[in-house]
């Protein structure tokens, strides 16, 4: 099961060289971060608030997306291993973003606030795999 959102069922091969392959991942990571950067500030900026909830939104967001993007690219062969790359292992492992969730929930304790670190944690699993869940089950349905 691991391999098949990592794969895809189609053949290494035709991503080209080692060189294609990790500019593929620092164009889309760069990609990932920048848009990382702009949601979380913008949640940021509009929920002024100790919780991080723009942390919370690009989790969710990308977890979303990720269940999405590699399930239906998985299951329906529609993207080469090129794009693929480029998408979820690039951009979207660029715009996910589980290091600044735990500096923030660390931010939160060491600042006396446990039970926000504590919802930050509880709150960022269950909307992640809830979304994981619904990126999958959308695409699935389409076809």
């Amino acid at each position: 099961m691991a391999d098949r959102h990592r794969g895809g069922g189609r053949p290494r091969a035709l991503v080209a060289s080692p060189v294609v392959k990790w500019l593929l991942l620092f164009l889309g990571g760069g990609l990932g971060a920048s848009l990382r950067f702009a949601l979380a500030t913008w949640v940021d900026a509009r929920l002024p608030l100790a919780f991080p909830w723009g942390t919370l939104a690009v989790n969710a967001a990308g977890c979303f997306a990720i269940g999405l993007v590699a399930t239906y690219a998985d299951e329906h062969h529609v993207i080469g291993p090129a794009a693929r790359l480029f998408l979820v292992a690039g951009m979207l492992g660029g715009f996910t973003t589980f290091s600044t969730f735990g500096l923030e929930t660390w931010s939160l304790v060491e600042d006396r606030m446990p039970w926000l670190a504590l919802a930050n944690v509880v709150a960022s699993v269950v909307v992640g795999l809830i979304a994981v869940i619904l990126g999958v089950v959308i695409a699935r349905e389409v076809s």
